[in-house]
């Protein structure tokens, strides 16, 4: 390590990659050689080598120091049993404890069959934990959901045992119907609070839920119909994104006519009536097969008895996006999942019980999963939950939000940060009035709840990250960068606010339990400042356990490529200091003439310049090269194309990469194909860089799929 730690401090090779953060000083004072700015004094610039907590914050800190988080997180790899087992029998409701074995493990496939389980035996509810233990705990009236709707002033919101009243009586019909322990229900619902209430719903019964996003096509929701044979599918009439409306039920209807040729025949489809998009008399309908959820779910009792579930026993499927092939479905058990979730946002997010949380994610990916509904609920937390666009009526909604609700914990994308720093940020001259109008969307409302920021989905580079921090939190907030997957169930390389410095766009370090690694491409392990191949060491509470129906390709696809470890698909850099910075996929990873370039690498420097509100990067194939570098740039609001912005933004990542990396090509983008949750889609961009347009496939899933006309309209230009 470059970083060498105190002598006091023993460490073995288990704790190598986080020893370095032992020297690393608890305040901006003591390290006067540095650049550094502390939260509340000063804006980062990019001159800021570190951005420190201030003291106050610190000392309020669940984990106020590098030395505490070296102290737990040594515990959790030297004896995670003992660590894992402790935080589960003191914070969490078990019916029955576990073995003597809380964790049985095999990660290598030269071993025999992968296998993971934690708490074995243990018998609990995840839904008991979100609710009935809360309530028991003094929490029956606070407020555990607020919704918003898409249209401004419309809102509602419930108490956690309101909430727990509603989640029985769809359980309680959920029952009526047939549905029973270890059944499946797809989910097809939007950001209404009826998600989360199904989802816990489901939980509470031991059925398993498979949740889809409410943008898949019908093809994509007929696929994961077929594979998981659910017994139910729950959806609604329709719902409102911004100024459209999107019918979801039609979308339901397509999806349930493609899986009966298939084989696979719903008998029930449950829709709830969305009256702010659409009408009862305006909704196609099947007789006998469709029930309003209006008509039924309210008539039911508002207890319902618990299924008590083993801590392996599944709780739910979430099918990967993206694939051409058949869907991943993602498997999921209740123990572990529970623990680790819950563990993770209370740390991660420094939560305290007067904090109120909002995540802009979906519940249809896992981020909504773990950080919408379970993490914060088992920890007794008010969340937010909103139903439309970040940026309807206008740019400022999402801080209108903040301010309506008080919220002091905002988690979103990365995208959501870029597109909105795009309507207004730092800025040269050229745009300054066109910025500073757009500025005052963030401006013009207080933001003062806020306390802690969040970012997750994809790495932030480091411009995004200084906006978000100077002017979303006004240069006083720690932002948790957080690097995980939908396979890991939750934070896994993470910053805990209060406890180090941050590096703007740095996950910094790994969280308790977690033993990432950098491999090369033989799979040997690479100490010290590196870059290469993020594996991950041992199992966590969170992991998942398998892919559903196929677990040969669970085998073949994470640990097959590197035996003895969890293959993560990303690459990784680690700094002399120890911290992590994700380089984005390895098959985002451009080889040009011997050169292995990072997709999000070349995106950061292209993002630096301060006429590029945000950048995709793409290879394509080149005669001489082998690869080439094709850059879809989308310029900030007011700028127009110049062939001099064009070689302005290619000199940039010279200078900051190098020559080598410099792009062949930049195609100007006035917006790029992203879903409604903000990932882009670089497959359509791989395919209209390399000019295959008769091979876009399914665009039906993007949030604008007119952007998909405009960039080849602009290919040439």
């Amino acid at each position: 390590m470059a970083s060498s730690s105190p002598k006091n401090l023993t460490t073995t090779n288990h704790l190598r990659h986080v020893e370095s953060m032992a020297s690393l000083p608890s305040g901006a004072g003591k390290i006067s050689h540095l650049n550094a700015v502390i939260l509340g004094e000063a804006l980062a610039s990019e001159e800021n080598d570190f951005v420190f907590p201030s003291d106050d914050f610190s000392r309020q800190a669940l984990i106020p120091s590098p030395h505490k988080y070296l102290e737990m997180y040594k515990r959790s790899i030297e004896d995670p049993a003992g660590f894992w087992s402790g935080i589960a029998s003191s914070e969490f409701y078990w019916k029955q404890k576990w073995g003597d074995q809380v964790c049985s493990e095999n990660l290598d496939v030269r071993k025999g069959d992968i296998k993971i389980e934690w708490f074995k035996g243990g018998i609990t509810n995840i839904c008991y934990n979100c609710l009935d233990r809360n309530i028991d705990a003094g929490l029956a009236d606070k407020i555990a959901l607020y919704w918003e709707s898409n249209e401004p002033g419309f809102d509602a919101h419930l108490t956690y045992s309101q909430l727990l009243h509603r989640v029985c009586q769809l359980a309680n019909y959920l029952k009526s119907i047939g549905v029973r322990k270890g059944d499946a229900v797809i989910v097809y619902l939007p950001m209404l609070m009826e998600l989360p209430i199904t989802m816990l719903a489901c939980a509470r019964i031991g059925a398993v839920h498979s949740v889809v996003f409410a943008g898949f096509s019908s093809e994509s929701l007929a696929q994961r119909i077929v594979d998981c044979k659910p017994k139910v599918v729950i959806t609604c009439n329709a719902v409102k994104r911004g100024p459209k409306t999107i019918h979801l039920k039609d979308i339901v209807d397509a999806a349930l006519v493609e899986s009966a040729k298939n084989g696979i025949s719903i008998d029930v489809c449950l829709t709830y009536e969305n009256q702010s998009a659409l009408k009862k008399e305006s909704t196609k309908w099947q007789e006998g097969r469709d029930v309003w959820w209006e008509d039924v779910v309210p008539k039911y009792p508002t207890t319902c008895d618990v299924e008590w579930v083993d801590a392996e026993d599944p709780l739910f499927l979430l099918y990967t996006s993206g694939s051409t092939g058949k869907p991943k479905g993602v498997l999921h058990t209740t123990g572990g999942y529970m623990v680790y979730t819950a563990t993770t946002f209370k740390y991660a997010f420094d939560y305290k019980e007067s904090d109120v949380y909002w995540c802009t994610a979906d519940c249809g990916w896992i981020t909504g999963h773990s950080y919408v509904t379970y993490g914060p609920m088992l920890n007794g937390a008010t969340v937010v939950v909103y139903e439309g666009a970040p940026n309807y009526p206008d740019s400022g909604r999402c801080w209108d939000i903040v301010d309506k609700y008080k919220v002091t914990i905002f988690y979103t994308a990365p995208t959501l940060v870029r597109s909105l720093m795009r309507d207004g940020d730092e800025a040269s001259y050229f745009v300054l009035i066109s910025r500073l109008l757009s500025l005052q969307y963030v401006t013009r409302y207080s933001r003062k709840s806020l306390r802690v920021l969040g970012s997750v989905g994809e790495p932030i580079n480091p411009s995004a990250w200084r906006w978000f921090f100077n002017v979303v939190g006004g240069s006083r907030c720690p932002i948790s960068d957080t690097w995980w997957q939908t396979e890991t169930g939750g934070f896994m390389i993470t910053p805990l606010p209060g406890a180090w410095p941050q590096k703007p766009g740095s996950a910094t370090f790994p969280f308790f339990g977690v033993q990432p690694v950098i491999v090369d491409e033989k799979g040997t392990e690479i100490d010290g400042e590196c870059s290469g191949y993020l594996c991950v060491k041992g199992s966590w509470p969170g992991a998942f356990r398998t892919l559903y129906g196929d677990h040969e390709r669970y085998e073949t696809t994470y640990f097959r490529p590197f035996p003895g470890y969890y293959f993560t698909g990303d690459g990784c850099s680690r700094d002399k200091d120890g911290y992590h910075w994700l380089t984005g996929r390895v098959d985002d990873v451009i080889n040009v003439s011997g050169h292995r370039i990072g997709t999000a690498e070349v995106e950061s420097a292209l993002v630096s310049h301060p006429q590029c509100a945000e950048a995709a990067v793409v290879g394509v194939e080149h005669e001489v090269k082998g690869q080439g570098i094709y850059a879809f740039v989308t310029l900030v609001e007011g700028v127009p194309y110049s062939e001099e912005l064009r070689k302005s933004l290619i000199l940039t990542v010279r200078n900051q990469i190098g020559a080598f990396a410099a792009p062949d090509k930049i195609h100007w983008a006035p917006g790029l194909p992203k879903t409604r949750s903000g990932k882009i889609m670089r497959r359509i961009l791989r395919k209209i860089a390399s000019r295959q347009l008769d091979e876009l496939g399914d665009v039906s899933t993007l949030a604008e799929p007119g952007v998909v006309d405009q960039l080849i309209a602009l290919a040439d230009s």
